[in-house]
């Protein structure tokens, strides 16, 4: 991969996998921000039809239609592939044999699936705050800016990607613990986005429905004692970050609700079911955690 500085001097090549909203949040933005783009879609009948259509992203600031090149699977020689399938289909994406690969996917597993397919030397590893609303094929509502933070997972250079996203308009940090932050994430989308599906309600609303907003909190708590048995350790209360989070995002409709609407798989194993797995190895007991992927495991089989 390129360094950081040949990276602002030359058209990068980056391929996106995934046309679901945040796929296409990323490929719209980088694409206008003047890079090569590719969107990977493994269905060829929707791929044909985005790259006649394009990808229209609509903001409360903007609107366009960004146009990258469209293709079933990624092209050899890509700069970066950044992977944004839902985790349940981590495991069938097709890889090419050069290229970073940043992950920047909901769920614990597939930092440890896409090492065992290209070696942990050129992964990098983030998570995402950007809220994004498929409201339908190629088009997508950029619902809300957020943070994005990176790093290497073992030796990848990270200043190239960061200096990619950075000129595509995304707020973007680099991380020395990218184990650290996934774990965070994890831990907070347990509280809100289980809970939003369920009820049928914007992440606003878990604040202000008592019963609802304690059991985050104590959903919150469950994953944090987990990530402790991993070595994690957070400076802030992860309980206080959920609560913040579903202030700032108080009319998003998160990705496991619009799943649910959709009559779509959720991202529930990859959350609540990883966490429990991991919390069973050690014989820690997570009560309300099962309860939650029980149900939502009973909405996706109606």
């Amino acid at each position: 991969m390129a360094s950081s500085g040949e990276s602002k001097g030359k058209r990068m090549k980056v391929a996106v996998i995934g046309p679901g909203a945040m796929g296409c949040l990323f490929a719209a933005r980088l694409a206008k921000g003047g890079d090569a783009v590719t969107l990977v879609d493994y269905k060829s009948d929707r791929a044909a039809r985005l790259q006649k259509t394009g990808i229209t992203l609509e903001s409360e600031a903007e609107k366009f239609v960004a146009r990258p090149a469209v293709a079933t699977r990624t092209p050899e020689g890509m700069d970066l592939i950044v992977v944004l399938v839902k985790a349940y289909s981590t495991q069938r994406i097709d890889l090419p044999k050069t290229g970073a690969v940043l992950t920047l996917q909901n769920g614990l597993g597939n930092v440890e699936l896409l090492c065992g397919r290209v070696g942990s030397a050129r992964m990098l590893v983030g998570v995402t705050s950007e809220g994004a609303t498929l409201l339908d094929e190629g088009h997508v509502r950029h619902a809300g800016r957020g943070l994005t933070r990176l790093g290497a997972w073992t030796s990848c250079p990270a200043e190239p990607a960061y200096a990619v996203l950075k000129k595509a308009g995304f707020d973007v940090e680099i991380t020395d613990a990218p184990g650290q932050c996934v774990w965070e994430k994890i831990a907070v989308s347990a509280g809100i986005n289980p809970l939003t599906a369920l009820l049928g309600v914007p992440n606003g609303q878990l604040l202000e429905i008592r019963e609802a907003r304690q059991l985050m909190r104590d959903l919150v708590v469950e994953a944090t004692k987990v990530a402790g048995t991993e070595g994690y350790r957070f400076g802030v209360s992860l309980v206080e970050l959920a609560e913040d989070i579903c202030r700032q995002t108080a009319g998003n409709i998160s990705s496991m609700l619009q799943d649910v609407r959709a009559g779509r798989r959720t991202e529930i194993d990859a959350i609540s079911g990883e966490i429990l797995q991991r919390a069973q190895l050690v014989s820690l007991p997570t009560p309300r955690t099962r309860v939650v992927w029980q149900l939502v495991k009973s909405l996706e089989q109606r």
